[in-house]
Formats: C-alpha cells, structure tokens, sequence
C-alpha cells in the first residue's frame, strides 16, 4: 500500500456534486418521513382500535373524534420526544435491536402521560373507556415494533441500492489505522459513502522535528484541497488517541473547512458498544459503559415485580400451606431453608426456599441428580421448581426480582468470580426466581466452567436487552415451557 498518496472519487464534478445534493435530500425526507409515519400510525391504531371495542362491547362505533383526539396527543407525546431524542437519524435504523428497548421506554411513557392529563383535565371516564385504553396501548407498542423492523428492512434495500447514504466522509490517518478502521466497521455497509483518503506520509521518531512538521503541512495542505474539492460530510481523523500534537494539527487544518471533524475510535472502544460522549456542565467525558439499567426501568421492574408477586403469593398460599405440611411429614427439621448469598450490587441477603434436603448445608456445594442428601418430597419439589415459590418473599422485601439471573451460595459465586470473566456483571441487577439462562436448560450443578460460561452468557444477554416484555416472557415460559424444567435436581 502506498501509504502517503491521496485517494478520491474517480466522478466528475458535476457528478459528485448531484451525489451530494442527493445524499442530504434523501436523509432529510428520511428522517420526515418516518416522523409523519408515527404519527400517522398512532392516530389511525386510536381509530380503529376505538371503533373496533366499542362496536364488539357496546354495538355501536363510540365517538371516532374523541379516539382521533386521543391519538393525535399520544402521537404527539411520542413523536416529538423521538424528535428531540434524534431517533429519527437513517444511522438509527441500519438494526432493530436498538428500536424495542427505546419504543417500549417511549411508549409507556406516553401512556402515562395520557393518564395524567386525562386525570388533570378531568375527562369524563365514560367518553374514554379503560378497556380500550388498554387495548389502544398493547396494540400500537405491537404495530410500532413492527413498523420499526419493516422500516429497517427496508432502510438495507435502500442502502444496498444506492438510494441511501447516511454520510459521505473523507479519511485521514496511518496506512494502519486507516485499513484497521475500513475493515473492521466496513462503513459501505453502513450507508457511508468513503469519497476519499489520505494517508499520512510516515516518519521516524528520529527525525528532526523541522522534518516531521514540514511532511505534516504537506499532507494536511493537499489533503484540505482535496476535502475541499470533495466537500464531504466529515472528515474522520484515524490515529492513536496518544499523538495528540498531530490530531491537533489536523483539526486546526480542517476547521476551516465546512465539514464535521471526526476523531476515529481507539482500539479499547472495540470491548463495549455503547460509547458516547457525556456532558455534565462543563465536564465532557467518553462513556464506555451505561447502566444496567436506567432509574426508569428500575422503577418499572419493581412494580411489575411487586404486583405480580403480591398476586402470586395470594395464589399460592393453599400450596404453600400443603408443601409446609407434606415437608414436615417427610423428614425432621425446619420448612425453610434460608441461606446467605450475593444479591444487587454484591450485597448480601438471605435467600429462602422449601427445604428439600435433610441437612441445612450452608457451602457451596450442589445438589447433583442422585444426591443422597435429598429428601423425597424435596425431590419432587425440586423438580417442578415448587421450592423456589418462597423467594416471593424475597422479591416483596427487595432482595430479588421475579426475573433475574439466579444467585449462587456464597463459596461457588467468590470461585467463578475469579474464573469467569465479567461472571461478577451480573450483579449489576438484582438477582431472580427465574432467569433468561433458567428456561433455556442452563440450570442445576455447574460441574465444569463451560456450563457456568453458557449460564453467564445468558444471563448478560438478559442484561443487556431487558424489557418488560422479556421478563413476562420468561415467566410464562417458566411455566408452561418444559425446556425450564431441565436439570431440576
């Protein structure tokens, strides 16, 4: 590779300069384009889904206004915080993962602000049933999920077709980094157009200052003139964090240019995913990690955690009373069993369970398939999870949530913390009755650090795409799915 050679676009430039127009017309109708859709979308799901339950429930089509006015606030809410949030960038929707964690936070925001103007206002109830509020809010988080991932099927079309284009950008740096940061992010497939390059003629370290600088002006000098030429979005500076006095030098070359300057990432930002720059007052930092979850989601967990928990136990208190009994029958000894173990944060607590064994073992060692220390009942209860029922008290005081990665006797936890990386991650939430890893089989004796690997892999992903959604799915599938019954011993 010739690494001091500028590359361009082999176009004219009537050429290029059709591209460019093109490439802003087409974010800018992008980007409009999805906001009309929104709002579209949420006031027609308000009609129909208006009409629909008061037609099915009262026999007749209720008061379209009142549901098209509904829609058109909700719609409001929705779209314009989007707006303020960016969320309709193309950049956005080159993947759906991000979109559902993002719409469902977005979403039941809106509802509760619904519901608060509605109690402020005080609308009369009887205009606005809560039967279709319910049904308006669980139809339309659907249909906005769905529309999110046709809009981003389509977005690949598009982009692959040339009808696309998130960025135009112009490349300086090493020879190194420059191939490192094409091959590793293939920006092509992105929607970002490379409309040219230049490479930073290398220099020993050893060679006079006078020297360096004057290969330095050289290549900053030609390639401005070719960024001007070009005129691309950004210009991307692709060199080590470490050589601060050249960045420097490169961003005071092309200030003067109308483009965003761009510093290219270091090598260490490839670990995490999530790295943005964060403000707070004068003090700009690079967040490299965020929470596990955010104060909002916190709060939603555990009321969700508290109303199904609190039903639960109202549930199973004849099967509580009967398991207490058939325990006490089978074999000497308390009901419980409570044992310390790490919960949120690595703090401890004591986590309590149907006693299934005949001796109150407080270490780190596992119930194996034929453990002799099991009791009969305690098998049975073992195998239809019955003995976790307790740990309901658990999530009542705040110790644990209903979903979860499931905690560890102390010993075992303090073992694979120093074994497995980031196994201690998964105290960044609070510990659960049942887990992602849990109805996917990963449970039971961990006997090899391959089965702990697969359980921690699990548990991180459930980190890392929580929702309320998943936790309801991980619970029905604790019940009905026979794959979490796996390994119950």
């Amino acid at each position: 590779m010739n690494t001091h050679q500028s590359y361009t676009l082999a176009s004219p430039p009537q050429t290029r300069r059709v591209l460019r127009v093109w490439a802003v017309l087409s974010r800018g109708t992008f980007s409009g384009a999805i906001f009309l859709i929104d709002v579209a979308l949420i006031v027609a799901m308000s009609c129909l889904t208006g009409i629909a339950y008061y037609f099915v429930v009262y026999g007749y089509r209720g008061d379209v206004a009142s549901f098209a006015q509904i829609g058109v606030l909700a719609a409001s809410i929705f779209a314009i915080s989007n707006l303020f949030r960016r969320e309709y960038r193309l950049p956005n929707f080159y993947s759906v993962k991000p979109h559902a964690r993002r719409t469902i936070q977005l979403w039941n925001v809106t509802l509760i602000c619904l519901l608060m103007l509605g109690f402020l206002a005080r609308i009369n109830v009887e205009y606005y049933s809560r039967g279709w509020i319910v049904l308006f809010y669980v139809t339309t988080l659907a249909a906005l999920i769905v529309l999110r991932y046709v809009i981003v099927r389509i977005t690949a079309l598009a982009r692959a077709a040339g009808f696309l284009s998130a960025q135009r950008i112009f490349l300086v740096g090493s020879g190194e980094n420059v191939g490192a940061f094409v091959n590793r992010y293939e920006p092509w497939s992105l929607g970002i157009n490379i409309v040219g390059c230049r490479f930073l003629t290398p220099v020993a370290a050893s060679a006079p200052a006078e020297m360096r600088n004057a290969m330095l002006d050289r290549d900053l000098a030609e390639a401005a003139a070719s960024v001007r030429t070009l005129a691309p979005d950004a210009v991307f500076v692709l060199l080590p964090w470490s050589a601060t006095e050249t960045i420097e030098r490169c961003a005071e070359t092309f200030l003067s240019l109308p483009v965003e300057i761009h510093l290219g990432p270091e090598q260490i930002l490839h670990k995490f995913d999530e790295v943005k720059l964060s403000t707070l007052g004068p003090v700009t930092s690079l967040q490299v990690t965020r929470r596990a979850l955010s104060r909002l989601e916190v709060i939603q967990k555990r009321m969700f955690d508290l109303v199904l928990a609190a039903a639960a136990l109202l549930m199973a208190t004849p099967l509580l009373v009967l398991v207490a009994i058939l325990i006490k029958l089978d074999s000497p000894g308390p009901i419980f069993f409570v044992q310390r173990r790490y919960g949120f944060n690595q703090q401890p607590f004591r986590i309590i369970k149907f006693r299934t064994m005949s001796c109150l073992d407080e270490g780190g060692r596992q119930a194996t398939r034929h453990d002799p220390r099991l009791t009969k009942v305690g098998r049975w209860l073992r195998r239809w999870n019955i003995d976790e029922i307790p740990q309901l008290f658990n999530v009542l005081t705040g110790d644990m949530s209903l979903v979860g990665p499931r905690p560890h006797p102390l010993p075992l936890d303090r073992d694979y913390q120093r074994r497995i990386s980031l196994y201690a991650r998964r105290h960044n939430v609070k510990p659960g009755i049942t887990g992602w890893a849990q109805i996917h089989g990963f449970r039971g004796e961990t006997d090899t650090d391959d089965k702990m690997r697969n359980r921690i892999e699990y548990d991180l992903s459930y980190i890392d795409n929580w929702s309320l959604w998943l936790d309801l799915k991980i619970i029905v599938r604790t019940v009905l799915s026979s794959t979490a019954y796996q390994n119950a011993y």
